[in-house]
C-alpha cells in the first residue's frame, strides 16, 4: 500500500501547503491551515468512447417543477430542474432549513422527497415541521453524516434530496474530519454524481464564514449548478434569497420573503414593502428604481448630513458600496463646490436591501444634496442614473422597465439621464426631468444651491 502524504489546506480559501503555517499567505486568515491526508491516486476508467451530438435540442426542453413558493421558483429560473444541484448559504438562523422543509413538503405531494440532517436531531426537525404545519407531509427524514451510506440508502427512485449541511458530511475514503477541504470535495463530487446519474434534484445547505461567503474551497461553488444566498437583518422579518450562479436561468435574481409563524411567505409586491414607511416631507429621502435580475424594485435612499466634530468626518453606509459613496462625494465637491469635508455622512438603503448597480448614483447624489441643503424633494419623485467622474449623468440599461414600475406605483416625477430612450407620449401621466450633468441636478433643487452657504 502506498504511503499517504500529509498535506495542509486553508479551510477558508482552499490553498494547499506542504507544511503547517499559522497564517494563510493567500487570504491572510490566522489558524485556518489544517492537516489533510491525501488519498491514493486512482485511475478512473469510464467508457472507451463517447457519443457526440449537435447543439440542437431536438425538441427537448428543460423540465421544471414548481415548488409552490413563487419567489423560490423565481430565483431558480422558473422552478427546480431534475438532476440539478443547488447550494444554499446564509447566516445561522436566517431560514435555510425552514424554506427547504417547506418546499420539500410541497414537492412530496407528487414526488418522493428525502431530508438528511447532519446537524439536528430528528426530534428537532419534527418539532419545526409541526410548528410550520407540515407534520402530515410525505417527507422521509433521516440523520446521517456518512455520504456513502446516504447515497446507498436514498436510492435512485428519489426525486428531491436535501443535505443539511454539506460541511457535516464525511467519506470513508478520506482520512480527515468533516468540513476539511478534501472531505468537502469528495462528498460534493459523490452527491453531484448521484444527482446526475439518478436525475435527482439535490439541495445542499452550506455554512458561511464571518465574511458572509460559503465556507470551504471555491471549487465547491464551481461544481454545483446553482448558488443561492440568504440575506436578512436581525430583528427584521424580511428575508432575501439572491442568485449568484445559475446554469439554468439568469443570475442576480432576487426572491423576497417574510418570516412568519407559518414559515417563509411570498411577498408579491416587494416595492410596496420597501416603500411602506416612506415619508415625503423629510430632506434626504429619495426613491430609486433598481433592477434585480429581471425584476424592477423600488427602494428608498436616505441620507443624513450633519456637522462633524472629528478631524476625519465619518462616512457610514448600509446597503450600498462605501467606495461608491466616496466617489459621489468627490464629484459633488469638485463640480458643484458644495463641501462635505466638514460633515458626517450617513447613507442607508431602507428595508435591508443591498444595491450594487451604478444606476443608483443619481438617487444617492440627490439625497445627499437634499440633506446637505435641507431641501425637501418633491413628492412622488423617483431618480435613476449613473454618474461619471467628470460629472456627466450616463444612460442605464432597462430604463423602460424601471419607468413602468415607477409609474405603476404612482410616481409622477421621474428623473432620468438625458440620453434615455423613453418616449414621453407613452407615459402621459408622468413628468420626466432629463439631466445631462451634475449641475443640472443642482439646478433642479434650486438656484440657492449653486454656492455653498
Amino acid at each position: 500500500m502506498a504511503k499517504k502524504d500529509k498535506v495542509f489546506h486553508c479551510s477558508e480559501c482552499g490553498v494547499e501547503y506542504p507544511k503547517w503555517i499559522g497564517r494563510c499567505e493567500d487570504c491572510g486568515q490566522w489558524n485556518t491551515v489544517v492537516e489533510d491526508i491525501s488519498i491514493e491516486a486512482k485511475t478512473i476508467f469510464g467508457k472507451e468512447s463517447v457519443e457526440f451530438q449537435g447543439l440542437s435540442a431536438n425538441g427537448k426542453s428543460t423540465q421544471r417543477i414548481k415548488s409552490g413558493l413563487a419567489e423560490f421558483d423565481r430565483v431558480l429560473g422558473g422552478g427546480a430542474v431534475p438532476g440539478s444541484v443547488v447550494l444554499i448559504g446564509g447566516e445561522p438562523g436566517i431560514g435555510k432549513s425552514t424554506i427547504l422543509l417547506q418546499i420539500l413538503a410541497a414537492f412530496s405531494e407528487s414526488h418522493r422527497c428525502v431530508y438528511i440532517s447532519g446537524e439536528e436531531s430528528a426530534e428537532q426537525i419534527c418539532l419545526r415541521a409541526e410548528r410550520l404545519g407540515l407534520s402530515s407531509s410525505n417527507v422521509k427524514l433521516a440523520c446521517e453524516t456518512n455520504v456513502d451510506v446516504i447515497i446507498s440508502s436514498v436510492g435512485d427512485d428519489t426525486d428531491f434530496l436535501v443535505i443539511d449541511s454539506i460541511q457535516t458530511l464525511c467519506s470513508k475514503d478520506v482520512g480527515s474530519i468533516p468540513g476539511t477541504v478534501n472531505q468537502l470535495r469528495t462528498c460534493a463530487y459523490g452527491l453531484i454524481n448521484f444527482a446526475k446519474t439518478t436525475n435527482t434534484t439535490v439541495f445542499l445547505v452550506g455554512h458561511v464564514t464571518k465574511d458572509g461567503v460559503i465556507a470551504g474551497p471555491k471549487i465547491l461553488e464551481h461544481m454545483v449548478d446553482s448558488v443561492l444566498y440568504f440575506e436578512g437583518e436581525k430583528g427584521n422579518s424580511c428575508r432575501i434569497l439572491r442568485t449568484v450562479k445559475n446554469r439554468y436561468g439568469s443570475c442576480d435574481e432576487l426572491g423576497i420573503f417574510e418570516m412568519s409563524q407559518a414559515g417563509l411567505v411570498n411577498i408579491e409586491n416587494p416595492s410596496s414593502l420597501f416603500l411602506s414607511s416612506r415619508t415625503d416631507d423629510v430632506p434626504g429621502t429619495v426613491t430609486f428604481s433598481g433592477m434585480e435580475g429581471t425584476r424592477p424594485i423600488l427602494a428608498e435612499v436616505q441620507s443624513l448630513v450633519s456637522k462633524s466634530y472629528f478631524t476625519s468626518p465619518r462616512r457610514t453606509v448600509v446597503g450600498w458600496d462605501i467606495n461608491r459613496l466616496f466617489m459621489i462625494l468627490a464629484v459633488l465637491e469638485s463640480k458643484t463646490r458644495i463641501s462635505f469635508s466638514d460633515r458626517d455622512v450617513y447613507l442607508s438603503i431602507v428595508g435591508g436591501l443591498k444595491i450594487s448597480e451604478p444606476a443608483c448614483d443619481l438617487a444617492v447624489a440627490l439625497s445627499l444634496l437634499s440633506a446637505r441643503k435641507n431641501i425637501i424633494i418633491p413628492s412622488g419623485t423617483c431618480a435613476v442614473g449613473e454618474i461619471g467622474l467628470t460629472g456627466e449623468i450616463r444612460s442605464i440599461p432597462k430604463c423602460l422597465e424601471r419607468v413602468k414600475e415607477s409609474s405603476k406605483l404612482g410616481f409622477r416625477n421621474i428623473i432620468l439621464p438625458g440620453l434615455s430612450n423613453i418616449n414621453d407620449k407613452d407615459f402621459p401621466e408622468v413628468k420626466f426631468k432629463r439631466m445631462n450633468t451634475i449641475i443640472d441636478l443642482v439646478a433642479f433643487l434650486g438656484e440657492e444651491m449653486r454656492h455653498d452657504g
